[in-house]
């Protein structure tokens, strides 16, 4: 199993990580703005078991064939690009919310977030590049020691992603009853979408 003093070398590592501001964080915001502080908390959740399935993928071995074969890489790439271009199309078309009800639902929220992680090969590379670093094949099950660095990057990345979206989801929450305003958030929630499907597409 996983040495105490490793465990405790990894964890402010992967604290670090999780506060760099980057594609999970700000998707997070676009769904706290445009559902409040549920649909961030749901939207963080379902990022965190999309990366928990990441890991668990790299820690068989599935993460080395997207490594050996970028034809795969780039598949999964531009499934993601599709459904953040999708999500921003369907921000802009929905219909304003009256008295500033929400525009996305909780559970909504949660499947756009495990669909945008799992169709992000770049979380798998990254996967398989860092915690690598902190397992040693002699404390016992390789699968084991991923899954259980995986918890920790998850738990970390959820609370902080969260938290970032609480943040935009109350400020949000505060002016969505005016249709002016609702407009606005609409506009925001869509170029953060589309901004990350760019993003997603120009990496390499």
């Amino acid at each position: 199993m996983v040495e105490f003093t490793t465990l405790l070398a990894f964890i402010p590592a992967a604290l670090a990580l999780n506060l760099t501001p980057g594609a999970d964080m700000m998707f997070c915001v676009g769904q706290g703005l445009r559902g409040g502080v549920r649909a961030a908390t749901s939207a963080s959740f379902g990022i965190s078991i999309g990366s928990f399935v990441h890991v668990t993928l790299a820690g068989i071995g599935l993460g080395a064939l997207v490594s050996a074969y970028p034809a795969v890489f780039d598949v999964i790439r531009w499934m993601g690009i599709t459904y953040l271009v999708w999500l921003a199309i369907k921000v802009l078309r929905s219909p304003l919310e009256a008295n500033g009800a929400p525009a996305v639902s909780a559970k909504r929220a949660f499947w756009d977030g495990l669909l945008v992680n799992l169709t992000n090969p770049k979380v798998i590379l990254f996967v398989l590049a860092f915690i690598p670093q902190f397992v040693d094949p002699s404390r016992g099950s390789i699968l084991a020691q991923f899954l259980v660095f995986g918890a920790v990057l998850g738990l970390g990345g959820f609370v902080i992603n969260a938290l970032a979206g609480i943040f935009a989801g109350g400020l949000g929450g505060r002016i969505t009853g005016a249709v002016g305003f609702q407009r606005g958030l609409r506009w925001v929630s869509a170029t953060v979408f589309g901004a990350l499907a760019v993003r997603l597409a120009l990496e390499k």
